[in-house]
């Protein structure tokens, strides 16, 4: 696509969203097409679920990084990578329902677990560094030069500062159901006010899991609390940030962004995320029926759909 072409899609991508605002999520809008196809605005929920496929062969270990030691799966081959980044209530070991499909379509699907999450061994008293450079770290351990990021939630704050900082090793950023850390004050402030106080008390499967997915699927939510409880087996760890992090500065990214939200996202709902994506000339936005925060378990087919049709597009 040349660059005349690419400004034009960009400003009507823009001129959709601010239609999208005016009448809602609900509406099903399909974005014009960023290359060989897009996937659409808004995809639709499942209503039946099966238990997590068989996963892929893939070689696990782990890499020696600030005196700890990072864990990490690989599926492995010579497909474009695809690296997972997880939720603060997740690990590596919770992208069971993305590993066998990535890795079916061609890529190299890359799992890995950040300090004190399952899998993880990170000695008390060791000097924590970023999760950007355990990041760099594990690319260039694995020798991947570049490489696509899918990430959710928490998984979204590193993602960001990774994107900023090293924007050379990706060939795309997902980001779902996060905000980014961002710290635009206004953005800040309306992400703080759609949280009560004592919501972080609430049980993280209501602060996560949407309301539908519960209803509709209780093998499944109480898979996600079995997952969840073993992710963190000691005391959350928290790194400190890298970069200060403003739509301004992801939209200078130089290369395509994708959004994502369900309607039932606690955090990071559909205006707020519809308003990201305003101020991101790369970034196209999408939104999965009736999931919550965890859209990656809860709505799987439509996740992996839009990743996949994005990435490969």
């Amino acid at each position: 696509m040349d660059k005349k072409n690419h400004r034009q899609g960009n400003l009507e991508r823009r001129t959709l969203l601010s239609t999208i605002g005016a009448i809602g999520l609900g509406a099903a809008i399909s974005l014009p097409a960023r290359a060989k196809s897009a996937p659409p605005h808004r995809l639709p929920a499942q209503t039946e679920w099966d238990a997590e496929p068989p996963q892929a062969p893939a070689h696990s270990g782990h890499i020696a990084i600030e005196g700890g030691r990072l864990y990490y799966w690989d599926t492995g081959g010579d497909g474009p990578a695809i690296v997972l980044l997880h939720a603060n209530t997740g690990s590596a070991m919770t992208w069971g329902y993305q590993q066998p499909v990535m890795a079916n379509a061609g890529y190299r699907v890359i799992g890995y677990s950040r300090w004190g999450h399952q899998g993880s061994e990170f000695p008390a008293g060791s000097s924590l560094g970023s999760a950007v450079d355990d990041l760099r770290h594990l690319l260039d351990a694995l020798e991947i030069n570049r490489c696509h990021i899918v990430a959710t939630a928490a998984g979204g704050f590193t993602a960001a500062d990774f994107a900023i900082l090293h924007p050379d090793r990706l060939h795309s950023l997902t980001i779902a159901s996060s905000w980014c850390g961002i710290t635009d004050p206004d953005f800040v402030r309306v992400s703080r006010a759609i949280l009560p106080p004592g919501f972080h008390d609430l049980p993280p499967e209501f602060r996560e899991v949407g309301p539908s997915y519960r209803a509709g699927n209780p093998a499944g939510t109480a898979r996600w609390i079995e997952l969840q409880r073993a992710a963190i087996p000691g005391d959350p760890v928290r790194q400190p940030r890298s970069v200060e992090v403003t739509p301004d500065t992801l939209a200078r990214l130089p290369f395509p962004i994708l959004l994502m939200t369900g309607d039932a996202d606690l955090y990071m709902p559909p205006s707020l995320m519809r308003d990201l994506a305003a101020r991101l000339p790369n970034a196209e936005m999408v939104g999965i029926g009736e999931a919550g925060h965890a859209a990656y378990w809860e709505q799987p087919r439509a996740f992996n759909r839009a990743v996949l049709e994005f990435i490969g597009g």
